[in-house]
Order: structure tokens, then sequence, then C-alpha cells
């Protein structure tokens, strides 16, 4: 009985002491995310670098390449990035959402025209 729990009292210690890193999503690759648009669905193909905790997202846009940067967090994720929009300045996208494999889903703050959300699958 002892060494059972002697056994058991092990394993929750090493269960302590594995790095967060371990139990950190993976994000890192190439994103085809869907969101809904003014004027119906709209894809939109993101590239994301992770260095732990951080990432780097970039994409193509209309107005040509956007990098943005951010954090995952667990599966926990978020980052943004700001467009100039010309005479009207610049404008702020925040995407947050969750990380479920090789799926996420979330949300996106548009500047002042109101949250979006949006879908993504790994490729």
């Amino acid at each position: 009985m002892t060494k059972t729990k002697s056994l058991i009292a092990l394993c929750a210690m090493a269960l302590l002491v594995v790095p967060m890193s371990a139990l950190q999503a993976n994000v890192a690759g190439e994103w085809e995310m869907t969101s809904e648009g003014r004027q119906g669905p709209m894809t939109q193909i993101f590239k994301i670098e992770q260095d732990g905790e951080k990432i780097t997202v970039t994409t193509e846009s209309r107005r040509g390449p956007m990098k943005g940067e951010g954090t995952i967090k667990g599966n926990e994720i978020e980052w943004t990035f700001t467009m100039s929009m010309g005479d009207r300045g610049d404008m702020t996208m925040t995407y947050k959402g969750k990380v479920e494999g090789d799926t996420m889903k979330g949300e996106v703050q548009m500047g002042d025209f109101g949250p979006r959300e949006w879908t993504a699958k790994k490729k």
C-alpha cells in the first residue's frame, strides 16, 4: 500500500512540473479564416508564427499585406492588426478566440464598426 501511495504522489508531482508550453496550443502554420462580411462570407488566409506564447500573424488584404502580433495562452488566442484607412486614420482590429485542435473560432472587433464572428481551420 505504501508503494502505491508513493507512486501516486510521484505521478502527481511530475504533472505539476510539466512545462506550461506543453499545455500550449500549437497554432503555427496557415489558417483559412471565414467571417461574415457586408456582402456575404469572406475567406482569408492567415499565416501564424509562434514562439512560446508570442504569435505573429500575417495576411493579405485589399489594402496590401498586414502584420499583427498577439498571444496564445493555453487555448486562448488574441492578436491585433492596425490598418491605415487613408484620410480616415487607422483602424484597429482585435481578434480573440479559442483554439480547438485544428480549428478556432472567436470574434473580431473592427474599430468602431462593432464585433464580427470568425472561424478558422488549419490548412
